[in-house]
Formats: structure tokens, sequence, C-alpha cells
């Protein structure tokens, strides 16, 4: 799970330093890490992301890791995240 984590969060400077996506990506890291919105809702909230069954199944396993974290884990990740967008690359963004 918590090398999932980290290389989700290390591909955030790349879509920022395209200068795309950077929005999107943290409202889809922030209903990720967020325990009040579940499984179901998750997924009819990203359905433009899932081309198919397949990805489908990888953000609900996603999801069910990210809801049987602690919430000293749910708060880490808010930290990294905020430390990738104040990064170098993300900076200009």
């Amino acid at each position: 799970m918590k090398l999932v984590t980290v290389l989700i969060l290390t591909a955030l400077p790349l879509y920022c330093y395209a200068g795309i996506g950077c929005n999107i990506m943290d409202d889809v890291i922030s209903m990720t890490i967020d325990p009040d919105v579940n499984v179901t809702e998750y997924i009819n909230n990203m359905q433009e992301f899932l081309p198919g069954e397949e990805t489908e199944k990888a953000f609900t396993f996603m999801k069910e890791c990210f809801l049987h974290q602690s919430e000293e884990t749910l708060e880490n990740v808010k930290v990294l995240q905020q430390a990738i967008y104040s990064s170098f690359w993300c900076a200009r963004y």
C-alpha cells in the first residue's frame, strides 16, 4: 500500500510540470484519502476516469486500501501531497 501511495504521489510533479491536471489530481487524491467517501460514491465520482472494468477494479482496490489506513497515515499522505505541491516542479502552477 505504501508503495502504491508513493508511486501515485511521485507522479504529481510530472502532471504539474506539464501544466495540466493539477486541480483534477488534487480532487482525485482528496477523494481517495477521504475516509468519509465510501467506495460506491468514489467510483461514481471517478466514472470519467474509468475507461474499463479493469481500471474500475484498480480504483476500487486503491480506495479500499485507503479506507483501511489509520488517521495518522492519512494525515501523513496529506502532508506528503502538500510537500509535492510546494516543490520546485509544481510551484509554477
